[in-house]
């Protein structure tokens, strides 16, 4: 079932400001919250919903993503770190309520007399092949990011002028409210926590002081690494605010399936199947290493399931010098799509063999265990 369109769900436009947002998930989310529709499991979805949505759209840089891709922007590899996530839990949406009235947002909104904001630090998940992971690789990636206007240099004004302080907060991005014996603190309604207003905007980023682009950079990967790694990028991720430093970006590393071999640390797991002939005569075959063939001496009577390890023909790890191993696991392959006369052989065979009754010692002592235990049992 397709998801709904976030504003839909919250029942504002796709103009709406930030407090209309706020305010409308407010609403929906008191009324929907599972403490007040104990059991009702429609109430609690909707309230999941609703959450989602406002995480998006509260958020400045997902909701532009999403206004640009629409929900495959949350299914793409690329993803900021810091947000609340679908999972989150039920008492989150209490700090979401209330977090402005008792100051909770100030260190997040700048108050305070410090208006200047590091960038968020980003996240990229990339897929790479066993080979590039085992030899190392450099890649291009493109990713879409918050970056600082160059017009303004970040700081949201029109060239030749700045921001000037907020007359309503004084500069601290919160006010205080009297109600009663309550003395209640908020964000300023004027400068919207910032603490600064600009009177002359930028044009290119229309005062935001970031804009959204696209860059390409380069990653070195270096031999070794392994699922899970991640490759830092310092002053790569989300642009700061108010002209603050650049967070950085974290590339994590995925490997994919690879058609013959099966990495386990810095060992290589390969099957290797043999014929029944093979298995029982023994013989040499050539086994594939990443780094080309080599030859692998099979001894006869070698029964499905053996395992040969080839020393130092694995991966060799990005700390240390010592590679890990091949393990090569002997499957005895069961012959199929058999001749009349290739059936008669193997029948004349089975028959050989069972008549001496010393060419099975494994099918030999499992039946005489349960014999054994069907005689104790019963």
């Amino acid at each position: 079932m397709p998801k709904q369109d976030y504003y839909e769900t919250l029942g504002v436009a796709r103009n709406a400001s930030e407090d209309e947002i706020k305010k409308s998930y407010r609403k929906l989310a008191m009324k929907y919250h599972p403490d007040r529709n104990p059991g009702d499991k429609s109430s609690e979805e909707k309230f999941k919903e609703v959450k989602e949505a406002y995480e998006t759209l509260s958020d400045e840089k997902r909701r532009a993503a999403y206004d640009q891709f629409g929900h495959a922007a949350s299914e793409s590899g690329f993803s900021g770190f810091g947000g609340a996530g679908p999972n989150a839990g039920f008492s989150d949406v209490f700090s979401d309520l209330f977090g402005d009235i008792f100051g909770g947002r100030q260190q997040q909104r700048g108050g305070g007399q410090s208006h200047v904001q590091r960038g968020a630090d980003l996240r990229y998940e990339l897929k790479l092949t066993l080979e590039q992971a085992v030899f190392g690789k450099t890649l291009e990636i493109r990713i879409p990011s918050l970056t600082a206007c160059q017009s303004c240099s970040g700081t949201g004004a029109r060239k030749g002028s700045k921001p000037v302080t907020c007359s309503t907060c004084g500069g601290v991005g919160q006010v205080r409210m009297q109600q009663g014996f309550f003395s209640l603190q908020q964000t300023c309604p004027e400068c919207h926590g910032n603490g600064r207003m600009i009177i002359n905007p930028c044009p290119d980023c229309r005062g935001e002081g970031r804009k959204h682009e696209y860059k390409t950079l380069s990653v070195k990967f270096p031999p070794g690494i392994n699922n899970g790694d991640r490759i830092r990028l310092s002053g790569e991720g989300e642009a700061g605010y108010n002209g603050g430093p650049s967070g950085d970006l974290y590339v994590e590393v995925h490997i994919q399936p690879h058609p013959v071999f099966e990495r386990q640390d810095n060992n290589l797991i390969c099957e290797v199947p043999v014929s029944f002939a093979q298995a029982a005569l023994g013989g040499e075959l050539d086994i594939p290493t990443l780094e080309g063939r080599v030859k692998l001496k099979i001894p006869s009577e070698t029964q499905s399931g053996k395992m040969f390890r080839l020393r130092g023909k694995g991966v060799k790890p990005m700390r240390g010098n010592t590679p890990g191993d091949l393990i090569c696991r002997v499957i005895v392959e069961t012959p199929v799509n058999l001749t009349s006369k290739q059936k008669a052989l193997l029948q004349e065979l089975d028959e050989s063999l069972r008549s001496e009754n010393m060419h099975n010692p494994k099918s030999h002592s499992w039946f005489a265990s349960v014999k054994k235990f069907f005689e104790e049992k019963f």
